[in-house]
């Protein structure tokens, strides 16, 4: 087996169906969208070179900007408050006596879930004239917040990040909870010897001993938050006034409803070059700390 495995043609051999299937369903891609994002064309009739005609229209393009405004809020949402609740609730299902296997499935329960059964959930849960939420909110005696959630500029954003946060948090978790689980038990037992409370193991033990683990969750995290799409068409379709637009909202409707293949195709070049950079960020973010 060893003598295989040190074989650097079966190495390649072995490589090959997930290098080309990568290159057939990503990279190839990736490069023809490049190569139509210097085109203006409809999709349909024969494209004209335009050059970098698109990428500077994206500049001056204050739909675009908002959306990129929306995304990073997004990203912020995702980042401060996802990855910070999704730690503590790792931390406490490891910890606890009697249910864990419980807490465990029913937090990730939501991830296995049609992102499409969740957006029509939170439809329902946010409608202004049936809606749980302001059936709640009448029960308690506060009619004067009751509104609709989803039609209005100022509560629309952060009304649809809440399904992404109660949907993901539990993937997140779940990674979490299998790296506090594997911490040696040695450690903590050590720490309590000495006197430290349940705040300091998690603060000064736990997270520093997680720090591999975090930068996968925030990487996820953060990347899908910048590419979101499904979720957030389901649930407004970009409304009202654009006030929930992301990038990949405004990339399909320009391509499939304004058949703009060229402009929509560096939108796209755009959010894969921002994926890029904010991951080749966190790398350099998250090497400072290990130094």
């Amino acid at each position: 087996m060893n003598k295989i495995l040190s074989n650097k043609k079966v190495i390649c051999l072995f490589l090959f169906p997930t290098l080309l299937l990568t290159a057939v369903i990503i990279v190839i891609p990736i490069f023809i969208s490049g190569y139509y994002s210097l085109l203006d064309w409809d999709g349909i009739g024969k494209g004209i070179f335009i050059g970098l005609d698109n990428y500077k229209e994206l500049i001056k393009d204050g739909r675009f900007l908002n959306s990129i405004k929306n995304s990073l809020l997004f990203a912020a949402f995702s980042l401060f408050l996802q990855i910070p609740f999704s730690l503590l609730l790792a931390i406490i299902v490891a910890n606890v006596k009697k249910g864990e296997k419980f807490y465990r499935t029913a937090y990730f329960i939501p991830v296995i879930i049609s992102t499409v059964v969740i957006g029509q959930l939170w439809q329902k849960i946010y409608n202004g004239d049936y809606g749980l939420l302001n059936s709640l909110l009448g029960i308690a005696g506060l009619d004067n917040l009751q509104q609709d959630w989803l039609g209005q500029e100022k509560t629309a954003l952060i009304c649809s990040f809440i399904p992404i946060l109660w949907q993901y948090v539990g993937y997140h978790m779940l990674i979490m909870y299998a790296g506090v689980k594997s911490l040696s038990t040695e450690i903590y037992e050590a720490a309590r010897i000495d006197g430290a409370s349940n705040t300091q193991i998690a603060f000064r033990i736990t997270i520093p001993l997680l720090k591999p683990i975090l930068k996968v969750c925030v990487t996820f995290s953060l990347i899908g938050a910048l590419k979101v799409f499904d979720l957030i068409y389901v649930l407004t379709n970009g409304g009202p006034f654009f006030s929930t637009e992301v990038p990949s909202i405004y990339m399909y409707t320009t391509i499939f409803d304004s058949f703009n293949y060229g402009y929509g195709s560096a939108i796209s070049i755009f959010i894969i070059l921002e994926c890029l950079v904010f991951t080749m960020l966190l790398n350099l973010f998250f090497r400072g700390k290990e130094v």
